[in-house]
């Protein structure tokens, strides 16, 4: 069971490493404005901002992995509390810009939530 509450998270973590790219770096190509579904000179004005989320997308990545290669209890703690804020951000975003964020965001994150405190 450890080992499948691993991959998963190792899943979350690779999620939003992806989640990063789309919002710092193709915001205003096409992969991001269909994430967004803005036209161009919209991806263009919200470009900051989405650098900004990408950016705490990343955050969320690295203390993912930094619980997958940190001994426990410490490793163990990172896993919940980053997932933890993945689920939270998961629902605040599906609740306040689009409901596909609870599908792609929250639910995945809640799965390996679960999956690690079922492991423990």
């Amino acid at each position: 069971m450890e080992t499948v509450a691993d991959v998963l998270v190792g899943l979350v973590a690779l999620l939003h490493v992806y989640i990063l790219v789309l919002e710092m770096f193709l915001w205003e190509k096409a992969p991001g404005r269909g994430l967004s579904g803005f036209d161009p000179e919209m991806a263009r004005a919200t470009a900051p901002l989405a650098a900004n989320q990408g950016l705490y997308n990343g955050f969320l990545a690295a203390g993912l992995v930094w619980g997958l290669i940190a001994a426990d209890p410490t490793g163990w703690r990172a896993q919940v509390f980053f997932l933890s804020c993945v689920v939270v951000a998961g629902v605040y975003g599906g609740i306040t810009a689009n409901r596909r964020i609870l599908l792609a965001q929250a639910l995945p994150g809640a799965v390996a939530l679960a999956t690690v405190l079922a492991a423990r």
